[in-house]
């Protein structure tokens, strides 16, 4: 049985709180990002993650993930339910350094804030009753399984799917549930035709962005599950790939609309990030200048698909997330090199990428529309127009976020 390490293990419970941190700054950048009457609501989805989540983790989701495959789909239900087996010494096939119960909780900070990502999309729409089914089915008939195929030793890791931190099964999965909600849902009743949601409150985005970037950092860096030279190759990869990508997106920005924005900047780093994502653990940091540029450049373009389909993602999730995560994985085809880990790029493998991202767009998409298609059958589960155009703070909970 290996022993935990010390130092690895002091890593990864700063690298768990990082990732927990996210959350909370998901909840800030979200909440700046849409109308002043919609923050409190779009919070709370945020944060109620953390306690619907954590629960389903415990009873069976850690173990349906992370538990022995059953024909590579899923794991055993009952081999870590409730934490049994789940102790101090660490686990041989999952972080061999640190304690198994160390690895338990820092892999819920990645299933909590997975479905927190896809309240972007739908703000100002969703019931809060509706979105609590939502989010306990799509945990369990979503994230579980893909979890399970890519970082579970399911079959696409069989096959050879890479995904250091989640590019694919973060990020895709949450993007493509993301379009099926807008399409599903239809778009928003208090937007006149060709209106633009302006931010309410920017400040508030910057907090958001600065702590999911801080966090970022044990998002990725703590893949490596060890303090050592591939988590430095990642942190790196982070913060090169964040910065270039912000750069791009404001000059984008400013060809496009003829002045940089910083509300552009804060989504622009966003995306950067979330592309180097699947990449940062096997690429060289000079790939990730590339991967920033080519995340930034995609997202952006992405635009004009989302106008063309008229669909109406109110914070842009499939575009940031969803195609930035389709990016860096597909790019850790072309940019992978042993030098940093053990994968080499080449056609084989960016062919082995796609089909990892194919699987898991279409597996999120469909799913997640008959998810919908399901809860709506025990009652309403968007709004009624008068809640929407009123704003949902009040209508859903009764307070407001700023008393003027």
């Amino acid at each position: 049985m290996p022993a935990a390490d010390t130092g690895d293990t002091a890593f990864i419970l700063f690298c768990t709180a990082l990732v927990c941190l996210m959350t909370p700054g998901l909840a800030f950048f979200y909440g700046g990002l849409v109308r002043r009457k919609n923050v409190l609501t779009i919070m709370m989805q945020s944060f109620i993650s953390m306690g619907v989540i954590a629960v389903i983790w415990i009873f069976g989701g850690f173990s349906l993930a992370f538990g022995p495959s059953v024909n590579g789909i899923i794991g055993d239900i009952s081999y870590h339910f409730a934490l049994d087996k789940v102790g101090a010494a660490p686990s041989p096939d999952y972080a061999s350094t640190v304690p198994f119960i160390l690895f338990f909780v820092y892999q819920l900070m990645f299933a909590i804030i997975t479905p927190a990502l896809i309240t972007g999309a739908f703000a100002g729409r969703f019931n809060f009753r509706g979105y609590l089914q939502f989010l306990v089915l799509w945990m369990i008939f979503v994230y579980l399984p893909v979890c399970h195929w890519i970082w579970g030793g399911g079959f696409l890791a069989r096959l050879g799917v890479a995904d250091f931190a989640g590019g694919i099964v973060i990020h895709v999965s949450a993007g493509f549930a993301a379009l099926a909600t807008v399409m599903f849902l239809g778009p928003r009743d208090d937007l006149a035709p060709g209106e633009k949601a302006e931010p309410n409150n920017l400040p508030l985005v910057a907090v958001g962005a600065g702590l999911l970037w801080f966090g970022w950092f044990g998002f990725n860096a703590g893949g490596a599950y060890a303090a050592d030279s591939l988590a430095s190759y990642a942190f790196t990869n982070t913060t090169i790939s964040g910065s270039i990508a912000m750069l791009v997106w404001m000059f984008l920005d400013w060809r496009h609309e003829h002045r940089p924005s910083f509300s552009g900047v804060l989504v622009g780093a966003v995306a950067g990030l979330a592309t180097i994502t699947p990449a940062a653990g096997y690429v060289p940091p000079w790939a990730a200048i590339f991967i920033g540029a080519a995340g930034a450049v995609v997202c952006y373009c992405a635009k004009c698909v989302q106008e063309k389909l008229r669909f109406d993602d109110a914070l842009e999730v499939w575009r940031a997330h969803g195609m930035g995560g389709v990016t860096g994985a597909l790019l850790i085809g072309v940019f992978a090199s042993r030098s940093v880990n053990t994968l080499e790029a080449g056609v084989e493998q960016f062919f082995i990428q796609l089909l990892g991202i194919a699987v898991t767009a279409i597996w999120s998409f469909g799913v997640s529309w008959m998810i919908l298609k399901f809860i709506s059958r025990f009652g309403p589960i968007r709004v009624s127009r008068e809640q929407e155009l009123s704003g949902l703070d009040e209508a859903l909970h009764g307070e407001s976020a700023y008393r003027l």
